[in-house]
C-alpha cells in the first residue's frame, strides 16, 4: 500500500475516536480487522484502497474462513471494512463500497442440549424437604410441562393459571405475543401442592404465582440459581439450566407426535425455521438407534 493509503487509515481511526467517540475496545477491534485486509492487499500488490473490488473482499473473507476464523468474527471484520469504506466515500477517496454486499459464511447452528425422559423423571421426582423445594418442583414441572421460557415463567400471575381447565395464559411472550398452553397432570399436582404453601409465604395482594421467601415475585436469576442448587443437592451430575427443560419439552413432544406446527405453536416461535432445529435433534436420536441396531450400519472393529 502507498503512504497515502496508510494516512487514510490513520485518519479513519482518528474520526472513530474523536468524532464518533467509539470505545477503545471498538477502535482496537477495527484496527485489527482492517489490518488483515491491509495484509491481503499487500500480498496481492494492491496499492490503493480504491482498487479493492468486491471479489477481493470475498477472497479475503474466504481465506480467513479457511484459517478457522468463526462466522461471528468474520461478520465483525466485514462490518469494520464497510465502515472504513463508508468513510473513504465521504472523503471522496473511493467511489463504491466493495464490502457492501459481501456476506460471511453461515455458522453451523449448535444443537441445544436436552435431557432424556429418564433424566427428566429423576430430576422432577427427587423428593422435597421444604416449602421452597415444593415451590421449586412446581416451577420445574411447569417448565417441562408447558415448554415455557424463563421470562414467561417468572412473569406468571395466579390469574394466568387455570388448574381446573389444565391450562395457562402466557401474557408476556417474546415479541409481546400471548398464547394459551396446556398443563400436564404432574405439573397441576405440583402447583396445587405449592398453592397450599404459598399463602404462608406472601400476602393476598401479591399477584405472582411463584414468590420468594420474602413474599415477592421470584426473579429470573433466582429461578436459575434454585435449579442449579436443586441439581447439586439431588446429585444430578449434568449442569442443567431452565432453557434445557424447554428444549427437552420440545424434543420429546416432537419425537412422539412428529407435529412440527403444533410444537411451533406451543413454543411461541413466530418462524417455523426456529422450531426446525428440533427435527435435527429427533433425527440425531433416530440415527443413534440406527447405528446401534442396523446390522449393515455397525462400524468394523479396528
Amino acid at each position: 500500500m502507498h503512504n497515502d493509503a496508510g494516512q487514510m487509515l490513520a485518519d479513519f481511526f482518528t474520526q472513530l475516536t474523536v468524532e464518533k467517540r467509539a470505545s477503545i475496545h471498538t477502535v482496537k477491534n477495527y484496527q485489527r480487522d482492517i489490518a488483515h485486509l491491509n495484509r491481503y492487499c499487500t500480498d496481492k500488490a494492491i496499492a490503493d484502497w480504491h482498487q479493492v473490488q468486491a471479489a477481493d473482499i470475498r477472497a479475503h473473507i474466504a481465506n480467513r474462513h479457511r484459517q478457522g476464523i468463526s462466522s461471528k468474527s468474520l461478520q465483525r471484520e466485514l462490518s469494520a471494512i464497510r465502515s472504513f469504506y463508508h468513510y473513504l466515500m465521504q472523503q471522496s477517496h473511493a467511489s463504491s463500497n466493495p464490502a457492501q454486499h459481501v456476506k460471511a459464511p453461515k455458522q453451523a447452528r449448535k444443537l441445544p442440549k436436552t435431557l432424556d425422559v429418564d433424566q427428566v423423571k429423576g430430576l422432577l421426582e427427587a423428593g422435597t424437604s421444604s416449602v421452597l423445594e415444593i415451590r421449586d418442583v412446581a416451577m420445574f414441572e411447569l417448565f417441562y410441562s408447558s415448554g415455557l421460557r424463563l421470562s414467561e415463567l417468572s412473569a406468571l400471575d395466579l390469574t394466568d393459571i387455570d388448574l381446573a381447565g389444565q391450562s395457562l395464559m402466557v401474557r408476556s411472550g417474546k415479541g409481546g405475543k400471548s398464547r394459551v398452553l396446556p398443563i400436564g397432570s404432574k405439573a397441576v399436582a405440583a402447583i396445587e401442592n405449592w398453592l397450599q404453601q404459598r399463602s404462608k409465604q406472601t400476602n393476598i395482594t401479591e399477584p405472582a404465582l411463584f414468590v420468594s421467601s420474602r413474599g415477592a415475585r421470584l426473579g429470573q436469576r433466582s429461578i436459575e440459581l434454585r435449579l442449579k442448587q436443586w441439581c447439586v443437592k439431588k446429585g444430578v451430575a449434568e449442569s442443567i439450566h431452565p432453557h434445557m427443560l424447554r428444549h427437552s419439552f420440545a424434543s420429546h413432544l416432537l419425537e412422539a407426535s412428529q407435529d412440527l406446527r403444533a410444537v411451533q405453536e406451543l413454543l411461541g416461535h413466530s418462524n417455523i425455521s426456529t422450531t426446525q432445529i428440533y427435527t435435527h435433534l429427533d433425527f440425531q436420536h433416530l440415527a443413534e438407534i440406527y447405528d446401534k441396531a442396523h446390522p449393515r450400519a455397525k462400524k468394523k472393529a479396528e
